[in-house]
């Protein structure tokens, strides 16, 4: 029986999966199971089976999403341990004994290491670099790209702008604020000015007023003491 080595996509907070291939080459019936060193971080489906002479069964291995980044050397570990099971079985004829090597009976194991690899790879060569330009970011002699350096240098740039910009419209609020106080200083000279106006006219109007009235009763006074 052989067994196709596979790789985990990480992606933070998003389940991972992949499948791992079981191939049998041979005129027999075998039976599997898949063990792992941590059953609550991952979940396999199926974790045992029959696999028929001369067919294939895909087994799907699937990782809880993670809220922080994993180590970059993971231990954890899968174990596949397949058998010859008789002839016609099916995946309720599969019993824990039937794994254990006692009595002569041949179990063939293989390991699998866990290998972590990021769901969006950067790419090896950095964009926007030209013939007869350096690169945006520089490779270690280990073939790492270390892209510090820019990404430090980039965040300033930004902050930097957007610094100004908060500046600029903080500038301009501050410039209309004292533009609409003092219209509204002037709004409230201009009204006072009309309240004095509109007094001067309203005394103007009762003094004539006044005056036209006692030069009437003057008049008909003098009448009533002609007459008389």
């Amino acid at each position: 029986m052989e067994y196709v080595a596979w790789n985990l996509e990480v992606e933070l907070m998003k389940q991972s999966s992949c499948s791992v291939q079981l191939v049998n080459k041979t005129e027999k019936y075998i039976a599997f199971k898949v063990k792992t060193t941590n059953p609550k971080k991952y979940c396999v489906r199926p974790n045992s089976g029959i696999v028929l002479p001369g067919s294939t069964c895909n087994v799907t291995v699937t990782m809880q999403a993670q809220k922080a980044a994993p180590p970059e050397q993971c231990r954890d570990k899968f174990l596949i341990q397949s058998v010859v099971a008789p002839d016609g079985a099916t995946y309720k004829d599969i019993t824990p004994e039937m794994f254990n090597k006692m009595d002569g009976r041949v179990v063939e194991e293989f390991k699998l290491r866990v290998i972590y690899i990021p769901a969006n790879p950067p790419s090896p060569i950095p964009e926007g670099s030209e013939e007869g330009t350096p690169p945006r970011a520089f490779v270690h002699e280990n073939g790492n790209k270390n892209s510090s350096f820019e990404d430090v240098s980039r965040s300033l740039e930004e902050t930097k702008e957007k610094s100004s910009e908060a500046w600029s419209a903080i500038s301009k609020l501050t410039d209309e604020k004292s533009s609409a106080l003092q219209q509204n200083h002037t709004l409230r000279q201009e009204l006072e000015l009309m309240r004095k106006e509109i007094s001067r006219n309203r005394a103007g109007s009762f003094s004539l007023s006044f005056v036209l009235l006692v030069g009437l009763l003057g008049v008909l006074i003098g009448y009533l003491v002609k007459r008389a």
